[in-house]
């Protein structure tokens, strides 16, 4: 064992670079790395956004291979073994001291104070629980070190396995951004148990149909975030984008290599046929009948079709300019009045009663425009790799040229006058609540507060376009700096839409 050990670490000291292998469902990757020795362990540098750091995330068991040089692959090492980030302030401070003994080659990106603060590059350790000495031209080709400290138990790997497989699926199917969809099923769950309330048929009300509401829309924008994905990656919009970042560029599950393509496919279709089944169950409850013709069926095809054909084949209603008009009706009206209609239905029909559609369908528009431009702020980052390949949003459509760089004047202002169109809206609805009270309520103007967050957002976002176009600016770390506006943009959503919601629900309480 002693002259194991010593073979192995003569190849490992001799050697500055290792092949690392990782792999998740299918999809396998290798990578030459720098390394540096600490004690058994390996540590190596790394950007966190890398195709092996994610696959690290998911599934931490690797294998890498060490070579010395000029042994034409006679003699080296395999080694097993688990890796994950490293974390702690001190042993980055010790791996960035052992990675400059290596190598100084990537020294400038290590110190980058722009990629240190934005969490871009990383540090790693390698915990081997196995290392192979092979030498082809000894009577005994192969030997074993063991490391048992290092071994993780049958049980913490299916732990591991379990809990990466549900967040892996998490992330490819975008779930903190659900409130896409929590806000308008919300808004129109209100106002139709407002409507009940005041037919005198609060009893009516159904928890348990609020909540196939809910989950059918939650399938239906996980399948269009799935599709969005796979069609993306088809058309190497995603690939060709360099300034993703966790808001724009998709979940770059298939670039990471987390997911095979065919599996993000069939996700997606999996969520829809979800989305239709709810909603086929929901019109036989309502109508008797599947199949039968009516506001619900209508409404959820329209929403399905629009999920998968926003960039899905053949029509692809992102590529060519009506995307953002798909967002706005599909997470707009089209929830709002889906969810209104499924919760009063059943008793206006029982009573002969006409749908009373017009107050959930005013109270969608904000809603509508202000998902809208979380897409549409998005798109400033993606706009280089929309416009490569032929993706014609409206940023890429407004957005100029000027001074050899992309001029994004046109697409903010219309940002901006979207944003005050839907105040000014919902400034309207408050007034409409005072003349004509069986359409708004005067409770919405509570929804005005988050125009404070507006101005944050617009104040940010002049800032940014004055950095944008000064002559010295380093376009490449800049579309990074409008985060905050892509972070503000999300929040005034959810908060317009939530006190909007609040607002219909106290004129329950005070009527």
């Amino acid at each position: 064992m002693d002259q194991t050990v010593h073979l192995i670490d003569q190849i490992m000291d001799n050697a500055k670079r290792m092949v690392l292998s990782t792999s998740l469902s299918g999809n396998s990757s290798a990578a030459a790395v720098f390394y540096a020795r600490d004690g058994h362990d390996l540590v190596f540098f790394t950007f966190n956004n890398s195709r092996k750091a994610e696959q690290i995330k998911f599934n931490p068991k690797v294998q890498a291979t060490i070579w010395p040089e000029n042994e034409q692959g006679i003699r080296g090492i395999q080694i097993e073994g688990y890796c994950r980030q490293i974390k702690d302030a001190q042993e980055i401070q010790k791996a960035h001291r052992l990675l400059l003994q290596t190598t100084t080659a990537f020294e400038s990106l290590m110190d980058d104070p722009f990629l240190n603060a934005k969490k871009v590059t990383g540090y790693y350790r390698l915990k081997p629980t196995r290392i192979k000495y092979i030498d082809f031209q000894s009577q005994q080709t192969f030997r074993w070190q063991e490391f048992p400290e290092n071994q993780k138990t049958i049980f913490s790997d299916l732990i591991q396995a379990l809990t990466s497989k549900v967040s892996l699926w998490l992330r490819a199917v975008r779930a903190p951004f659900f409130t896409a969809t929590l806000v308008p099923v919300l808004l129109g769950s209100v106002i139709a148990y407002s409507d009940l309330h005041h037919l005198h048929a609060a009893g009516s009300w159904s928890w348990s149909v609020f909540l196939l509401i809910l989950l059918g829309a939650i399938f239906s924008q996980a399948g269009t975030n799935l599709g969005n994905d796979y069609f993306d990656h088809t058309s190497h919009n995603d690939e060709s984008n360099n300034q993703f970042s966790p808001f724009n560029g998709g979940s770059r599950i298939i670039q990471a290599g987390l997911l095979a393509p065919w599996k993000v496919f069939m996700g997606a279709v999996l969520c829809f046929l979800g989305t239709l089944a709810i909603g086929f169950y929901l019109n036989r409850m309502i109508t008797g009948s599947f199949f039968a013709a009516g506001p619900l069926l209508w409404i959820g095809l329209v929403g399905v079709a629009i999920g998968f054909l926003y960039t899905g084949h053949p029509l692809r209603l992102g590529y060519h300019g009506w995307g953002e008009i798909s967002i706005a009706l599909g997470f707009g009206p089209l929830m709002v009045l889906g969810a209104h209609y499924v919760l009063t239905a059943p008793f206006y029909r029982a009573h002969n009663l006409p749908w009373e559609w017009q107050t959930p369908l005013l109270a969608s528009i904000p809603v509508a425009i202000l998902i809208m431009l979380v897409v549409w702020i998005n798109q400033f980052q993606d706009l280089p790799a929309d416009k490569k390949v032929g993706k014609k949003t409206w940023v890429v459509r407004l957005a100029g040229f000027k001074d050899n760089h992309v001029d994004y004047e046109k697409p903010f202002l219309y940002y901006m006058y979207f944003n005050y169109f839907s105040f000014g809206f919902i400034l309207m609805l408050g007034l409409i609540g005072f003349i004509k009270p069986d359409l708004s309520t005067p409770f919405v103007l509570i929804s005005l507060l988050p125009v404070i967050l507006v101005r944050f957002a617009v104040k940010q976002g002049k800032e940014w376009l004055l950095l944008w176009n000064a002559p010295e600016a380093d376009r490449r770390k800049l579309p990074y700096e409008l985060l905050r506006v892509n972070v503000s943009t999300i929040g005034v959503h959810l908060f317009t839409g939530l006190l909007l919601v609040l607002g219909y629900w106290l004129q329950i309480l005070v009527y």
